[in-house]
């Protein structure tokens, strides 16, 4: 891994680490939001600091680039992140439908009476 992708990648990660520890100061991050970040962050610190580590995987995986396995996990953790995002969406939908529906039913009950 060069040089110049490991000074990134840690720049990256404190400032990341900077940006959530900001917002969980400013009660704009929810606990379980601010974790995620920040195992991210220290997922790819440890890759920057330790390069070892990815370049063995790498090896034993079969990749050609360390670089390579490092776009991959960090695409892998974004969809992951993304998945667990749709999935509230579509929960918070579902919620909202069933207000909407209590909602109107209430409505025209009281005009009923």
């Amino acid at each position: 891994m060069s040089l110049t992708l490991r000074i990134m990648l840690i720049v990256a990660c404190l400032g990341t680490f900077i940006y959530i520890r900001r917002k969980i100061r400013q009660s704009k991050l929810k606990m379980d939001e601010a974790i995620f970040w920040i195992v991210f962050s220290l997922i790819l610190l440890i890759m920057s600091l330790f390069p070892e580590i990815p370049a063995w995987i790498a090896f034993k995986i079969g990749f050609v680039s360390t670089v390579n396995l490092i776009y991959l996990v960090i695409i892998f953790l974004l969809i992951i992140k993304l998945f667990t995002m749709s999935r509230k969406v579509s929960d918070l939908e579902e919620r909202l439908k069933q207000l909407v529906q209590n909602i109107a039913i209430k409505d025209n009950q009281s005009k009923n009476q």
